[in-house]
């Protein structure tokens, strides 16, 4: 995200920071037969590169029997979480395509981010979807109410750090968990000990603890590693000021 979207954030870059920032969704589709109702469940979510959702599905689910028949989509990103009032919160419901992947990023990146789902992922009735963001419709709050295309949501991607990404996540956690721990606790402002990265695309990194789930955001966007090695160590310096003041 940059500087100007930090301060006055683009409802499609709210969305996709929404997105980021929460590890499920209410998926919503349609059921077969006459009476077609509209049936929710809960996912656990990730995102690609760009912030196309990526889910791991059960071909058991009554969501994926519906899905299959109509591939047609919607996904609750509920940002409402401690808010005294919940209706002054985020939430964005992104309308979408859905279709299998076999892309072995898509699956690495969402294990990253659900490490409990490497037990079952390989399971013959579990497969990888990806979802092709359409438009999508945010509440940022009373007033603040925004249908957006998908060209305003997803970010522009960088080859050469989603290669790289992988790489980077583990030499940040195997060489420097204390940096993650700083992000978190100093930058974030977050509890707990052994935050780790799951992720990190062109605007930002993705931590981890247990179930709670944090986004940090870089100065500045970045396309590649040692663009992202710049960003991260600026985080780095600015956590270790902050702690020493």
């Amino acid at each position: 995200m940059s500087d100007d979207e930090k301060q006055n954030p683009t409802p499609g870059a709210q969305i996709r920071h929404l997105m980021r920032s929460l590890d499920r969704a209410t998926l919503s589709t349609a059921m077969t037969g006459a009476d077609a109702w509209p049936y929710g469940s809960l996912v656990m979510a990730a995102v690609d590169q760009d912030g196309s959702p990526l889910l791991l599905l059960s071909d058991l689910a009554e969501h994926t029997k519906n899905l299959k028949a109509d591939p047609r989509v919607s996904l609750l990103f509920d940002g409402t979480g401690g808010y005294d009032e919940p209706l002054t919160g985020p939430r964005a419901t992104v309308l979408g395509r859905i279709e299998k992947t076999d892309d072995a990023r898509h699956a690495e990146r969402y294990l990253r981010r659900h490490s409990s789902a490497r037990m079952f992922a390989g399971f013959k009735d579990f497969s990888f979807y990806r979802v092709t963001v359409e438009r999508a419709h945010i509440v940022a709050g009373f007033g603040r109410i925004h249908w957006v295309d998908a060209s305003d949501i997803l970010a522009g991607r960088a080859p050469e750090l989603e290669e790289a990404e992988a790489g980077i996540v583990a030499h940040m956690n195997e060489d420097h968990a204390d940096a993650n721990q700083l992000y978190a606790s100093v930058l974030l402002e977050l509890s707990g000990e052994g935050w780790e990265m799951t992720g990190c695309d062109t605007e930002g990194c993705d931590l981890r603890l247990g179930g709670a789930v944090a986004r940090l955001d870089y100065d500045a966007p970045v396309r590649d590693a040692e663009e992202t090695r710049k960003a991260l160590v600026a985080l780095v310096k600015r956590a270790r000021q902050s702690a020493a003041e």
